[in-house]
C-alpha cells in the first residue's frame, strides 16, 4: 500500500527510537507522504507545561519583532490563564473566515458580501461606515497574530495585531474610554510630546464626509449603536531600539472600541502609502518591505521582520512569484494560484481553471479556501489516497475527516500548492491538517481546504512555518520553507 512504511526506515526507526524524546509521535516525510508513528510514551501522562522560546534564526537580528498567537502561553496577554474557555471550535472557525469574507470580497461585488461557506451566523455585524475607500475595515473580534510596538513620546508599549489587508490605517484603541471598559491597554495620546492632529481637508485625513473642525475626526457606530470617535494623529512608532518610524499615521478609536483579544490595536502592512509596510519601506535593493513567519504551535514563537535583507542574499531557499494587483481593492497584496500537487504529483487541474480573480495570502482567515471545482478535484485525489483510513462525520465545511484514534501510525499525501513564476511550497501536516488539538495527531483530523465561489485565499495554517516575503520594490512574494 502507499501508506506502508518503507523497510530501511523502519530499522533505522527501531534503532533511533530509544533516542527520540518522551514526544508522543514520531513523524517523518518519504515519497511525497507525510507518515505519523505512535511513541511508546504513554498517551495517559500529564502533558509537560509549554515552554515559550523566541530562539530562532529571526529573533535574534534587530529588524525583527517576535510573533505569538493570540492563545499562546507565550502571549503577553496572559492568554495561557483563559485558553481552554478561549478555545476555538470549528463552527467558530468557520464563522470568523466568514466574517473575514465579507470584508476581503465587498468591494468586488459592490457593497454585498461574496458568499461565504455555511457557518453559524455567518452573516455577522459590521461597523457602518461603508468600506469601500475607509481605514475602518470589516474585522472579527480578536486578531490572531500579535507583536508589540511603541508609540508616542515616552514610548507606550502595547500588544496589537497586524494584516496584509487592512484598508489604510493603523488602528489603536485610545483613551477616553468607555465608562464600563478597562482602559489600561489604550494609549493615552495626552502623554506624547510627539503627537499632532491631522487636520480636516489635509491629504492624511480619509473621510470626505461629516469632517469638520481642527481634527480629522469621524463618529463611528456599529449596528446603528454609537461606538465612538474615530481620530486621526500622527505620532512616533517605535518598532525596536533601531526601528523608528517618525510621523506615522494611525487612527484612535475612542470611548467603545475594544478588541475582544485585549489587544490595543492593529498595524497595517497593505499597499496603501499610509501604512507601516510603506513607511517602513528600505531604501536599499538588497532588502524587502517585510517579511512574518507564523508559529505552528502555541509554545512557538515566530517572527515579522521589516527591512531585512533579502533571504537569497543570506543563502536561503527562496522561491517568488510576481506581486499582482487588484483593480477592486488597491490595498491588497495578490499573487496567483496555478497549480496542485498530492503526494509528489500534479493534480490534473488546468490552469486555467484554478488561476483567475487572485490569490490572497491571508493572516486572519485561518483555511484554505479554493474554487468548487479546483477544491472537489484535490477532496476526490486525497480521498482516494485514503481510502484505506476510517472515515470521520464532516465538521461543518471541512467535509473530508479520518479517524485515527485507534491506529499506530498512518500516511497523508502531502500537498504542495504552485505559484505563478515556479514559486511553490510544500505544506506539513499540521498546515494541510485541522486537528483540534494541535499536534495530536491521533484524534480525528479533517482536510483543511473549503469550497468557496469567488478568489482563492491562502489562510494562516498553510502558512504556518514558512517565511513569506513581500518585496514590493521588486513586485514579487516569496516563499522560504521551515523558517520558524
Amino acid at each position: 500500500m502507499a501508506s506502508a512504511v518503507p523497510p530501511l526506515l523502519v530499522c533505522l526507526l527501531l534503532i533511533v527510537w530509544p533516542y527520540l524524546g518522551s514526544s508522543y509521535h514520531t513523524s517523518y516525510t518519504h515519497g511525497g507522504r507525510h507518515y505519523i508513528l505512535r511513541s511508546n510514551r504513554d498517551p495517559r501522562q500529564p502533558k509537560q507545561t509549554p515552554t515559550c522560546s523566541s530562539a530562532h534564526s529571526g529573533t535574534s537580528r534587530r529588524d525583527t519583532l517576535p510573533v505569538v498567537h493570540r492563545l499562546s502561553p507565550c502571549s503577553p496577554l496572559g492568554a495561557a490563564r483563559i485558553q481552554q474557555l478561549e478555545k476555538p471550535s470549528v463552527a467558530d472557525i468557520l464563522h470568523r473566515d466568514a466574517l473575514r469574507f465579507r470584508s476581503l470580497f465587498r468591494d468586488h461585488n459592490h457593497g454585498s458580501a461574496a458568499p461565504a461557506p455555511t457557518s453559524p451566523g455567518a452573516d455577522g455585524g459590521g461597523l457602518s461606515i461603508p468600506s469601500r475607500g475607509d481605514p475602518i475595515q470589516e474585522l472579527p473580534g480578536a486578531f490572531e497574530y500579535h507583536v508589540t510596538a511603541g508609540f508616542g513620546t515616552p514610548v507606550q508599549q502595547f500588544t496589537v495585531g497586524f494584516d496584509t489587508t487592512t484598508t489604510g490605517a493603523t488602528q489603536l484603541q485610545c483613551k477616553p474610554c468607555a465608562a464600563d471598559e478597562p482602559c489600561h491597554h489604550a494609549f493615552d495620546p495626552s502623554a506624547s510630546s510627539s503627537i499632532a492632529h491631522v487636520p480636516c481637508g489635509s491629504p492624511d485625513c480619509p473621510f470626505n464626509k461629516g469632517c469638520s473642525g481642527h481634527s480629522c475626526t469621524l463618529s463611528v457606530s456599529i449596528n446603528n449603536t454609537l461606538l465612538g470617535n474615530a481620530t486621526f494623529f500622527t505620532d512616533k512608532l517605535t518598532l525596536t531600539p533601531w526601528n523608528i518610524v517618525d510621523d506615522f499615521r494611525f487612527v484612535c478609536l475612542e470611548a467603545g472600541f475594544r478588541p475582544d483579544d485585549d489587544s490595543t490595536g492593529i498595524l497595517d502592512l497593505s499597499r496603501n502609502s499610509h501604512s507601516l509596510a510603506s513607511r517602513a519601506a528600505p531604501s536599499s535593493p538588497d532588502a524587502v518591505a517585510f517579511s512574518y513567519c507564523l508559529p505552528s504551535y502555541p509554545s512557538d514563537v515566530g517572527f515579522l521582520s521589516l527591512g531585512a535583507t533579502k533571504p537569497e542574499l543570506l543563502g536561503r531557499k527562496v522561491s517568488y512569484t510576481p506581486l499582482r494587483s487588484n483593480r477592486h481593492n488597491g490595498n491588497l497584496y495578490v499573487v496567483e494560484l496555478v497549480g496542485l500537487g498530492l503526494g509528489g504529483v500534479d493534480l490534473p487541474v488546468p490552469r486555467a481553471a484554478i488561476a483567475g480573480g487572485g490569490t490572497i495570502l491571508e493572516l486572519h482567515t485561518t483555511f484554505t479556501y479554493l474554487k468548487p471545482k479546483v477544491y472537489a478535484a484535490l477532496r476526490d485525489e486525497f480521498r482516494k489516497s485514503m481510502s484505506q483510513y476510517p472515515v470521520a462525520p464532516p465538521q461543518g465545511s471541512l467535509d473530508t475527516c479520518y479517524n485515527f484514534t485507534a491506529l499506530s501510525s498512518y500516511s497523508v499525501p502531502a500537498v504542495t500548492l504552485k505559484f505563478d513564476g515556479g514559486a511553490e511550497f510544500d505544506l506539513w501536516i499540521d498546515e494541510m491538517m485541522y486537528f483540534p488539538e494541535p499536534g495530536s495527531y491521533f484524534s480525528v483530523g479533517c482536510l483543511a481546504f473549503v469550497a468557496q465561489d469567488g478568489g482563492a485565499v491562502i489562510g494562516s495554517m498553510a502558512q504556518m512555518s514558512t517565511e513569506v516575503v513581500y518585496d514590493v520594490r521588486g513586485g514579487k512574494v516569496g516563499f522560504v520553507p521551515y523558517r520558524c
